[in-house]
């Protein structure tokens, strides 16, 4: 027992009766086990619902995200305590107090921001002026106004080092975090889930660390990456399909029950973000722009632009694809897969697109313009592949975009970008692969990130694949099912070498499944 526990009997026992104090005693021992009983099961309750906690707090933790070499955005969500209220997390309004040190020093004025329901409650600081390279803490203070502030969560974070500076670095890439799979949802359709995974429906995550969330993010924790890249599918509106998501209400409720998990917030106060959405997390599987149903994609683009830290709260135009120049040695491409596409029942043809025009030329010119050893193009899904032939929606597919996808990798090697260490990294397939175009492009595909959302993939030769042929080669292919990610190390020139970038795919735990090296020419 502890010492005070033990110091309060005493001094409550102190003239009191024999016979009183066997009553007190036998009284306070039910009321102590009724209270560890209660201690010892609140964590495993988690995430089911709880009782309501009316206490203003930030439930969902810190997160910062797109970074640069001079800038780096900071979001707090204000919440009803941090459990679930049958299946949400509700916000409240008030206000979050950032600031921002480097070591010792504060940098510039404190900024406090409103928590509005316009925003869900999130509250997003911008910083700019930031030194390239430099380890930067942000605190924060939370409360109903600025008269009744207390501690909130803090976030540490490095920015990128730029097109001057040239240290080692690691980061993440993953997709696939189905929230309804790992937890078990009873209204996932067996049938509709069984002919879109190749696979049963397997069992929910079941280890006494469940309350906490996905194993590997822990995994990714330990491994201290610069920064963590979701690729899309970071959230399924449309798992469980019946009910799936539509109104606002519904489309936040699945950002807050995926980011108030425990392994989340932890890793997101410590590695910083960069974000894409794919179709689950834009409308529907293998969702476009066209049909008459919710989420519309006007709608769509304001839960990614509210959700995400990707633009400042309020800034419209933003555009959501963009480049960073990471280090001397690298500069990643982040494409965006949805917003502009054609129908995907549309002809393939010179007129499909994906990508969009003025993307296109983007892409195209930025890449030229890049005299970084290593050129990473991430896209939310894949342009090699192999895919499943009964699909239309990538640039994989047949009668899908295939068109655009030859066109852009003609010019990749007329242009000579193809030979100056250009890469594609994908998401949205649930296997991990490292695949060869006949062309000689590159690509590598994270795969899901939990075991309960991985399946079996579709090799070259497959004939229900999109390369019945066998043109592609895989260098590898993940054989069974599993959850992971891909780690992407940079190590740069040296005295004895040139620069090289590894891709590792890693299991849930860390275990490397497999590792290519390249090296700068």
């Amino acid at each position: 027992m502890r010492q005070d526990v033990k110091n309060t009997i005493g001094m409550a026992l102190e003239g009191i009766t024999v016979s009183h104090r066997l009553f007190y005693i036998l009284s306070l021992s039910i009321f102590l086990v009724g209270c560890a009983k209660d201690s010892s099961n609140s964590s495993e309750a988690d995430p089911s619902d709880k009782t309501p906690d009316s206490s203003l707090m930030a439930g969902q933790g810190i997160m910062v995200g797109e970074l640069t070499d001079q800038s780096a955005f900071v979001q707090v969500r204000l919440t009803q305590g941090d459990q679930l209220i049958e299946r949400d997390l509700p916000g409240v309004p008030g206000v979050v107090k950032f600031t921002l040190s480097q070591g010792d020093t504060q940098i510039g004025d404190a900024v406090t921001v409103q928590a509005l329901e316009t925003y869900d409650f999130i509250a997003r600081s911008v910083w700019d002026g930031l030194s390239p390279g430099t380890e930067y803490t942000c605190k924060t203070e939370i409360g109903a106004d600025e008269n009744s502030l207390q501690p909130g969560p803090t976030a540490t974070f490095s920015t990128l080092y730029g097109a001057e500076l040239n240290e080692p670095l690691s980061f993440v890439v993953v997709t696939g975090m189905n929230f309804a799979k790992f937890h078990g949802d009873d209204r996932i359709d067996l049938e509709q889930h069984k002919i879109e995974n190749n696979r049963e429906l397997p069992e929910p995550y079941s280890g006494p660390d469940k309350h906490l969330g996905y194993p590997a993010l822990n995994t990714i924790l330990k491994k201290k990456p610069l920064f963590f890249v979701g690729t899309g599918d970071n959230v399924y509106y449309d798992t469980p399909d019946n009910p799936r998501a539509e109104t606002v209400k519904e489309l936040r409720q699945k950002w807050h029950e995926q980011f108030r998990q425990p392994r989340f917030i932890s890793l997101f106060a410590a590695v910083p973000t960069y974000w894409e959405v794919d179709d689950h997390d834009y409308r529907i599987d293998d969702g476009d722009n066209s049909g008459d149903y919710k989420p519309t994609p006007e709608t769509a683009r304001r839960m990614m632009l509210e959700q995400l830290p990707i633009a400042a709260h309020g800034d419209e135009n933003v555009k959501t694809y963009r480049t960073h120049r990471i280090s001397k040695d690298l500069q990643l491409w982040f494409t965006e897969g949805r917003i502009y596409r054609s129908d995907n029942a549309a002809p393939d043809g010179p007129e499909k697109t994906i990508w969009g025009e003025e993307q296109k030329e983007w892409l195209k010119k930025t890449l030229v313009e890049s005299d970084a050893a290593f050129k990473i193009l991430i896209s939310p899904t894949p342009m090699i592949g192999p895919d499943d032939l009964r699909k239309t929606d990538n640039h994989t597919n047949v009668g899908g975009f295939q068109h655009e996808r030859d066109e852009f990798f003609d010019w990749l090697n007329e242009s000579g970008v193809a030979k100056q260490n250009f890469y594609i990294v994908c998401g949205d397939r649930h296997w991990q692969y490292h695949s060869i175009h006949p062309s000689g492009i590159e690509e590598f595909s994270s795969g899901a990130l939990i075991d309960e959302n991985s399946r079996p993939g579709r090799l070259p030769g497959d004939p229900k694949s999109t390369d019945p042929e066998g043109t592609i080669k895989q260098p590898y292919s993940q054989r069974e099912a599993s959850g992971g990610f891909l780690e992407i190390q940079l190590t740069p020139q040296s005295e004895t070498g040139s620069s090289k970038l590894a891709f590792l795919w890693n299991d849930e735990h860390g275990e490397i499944q497999h590792e290519e090296v390249k090296t700068a020419d």
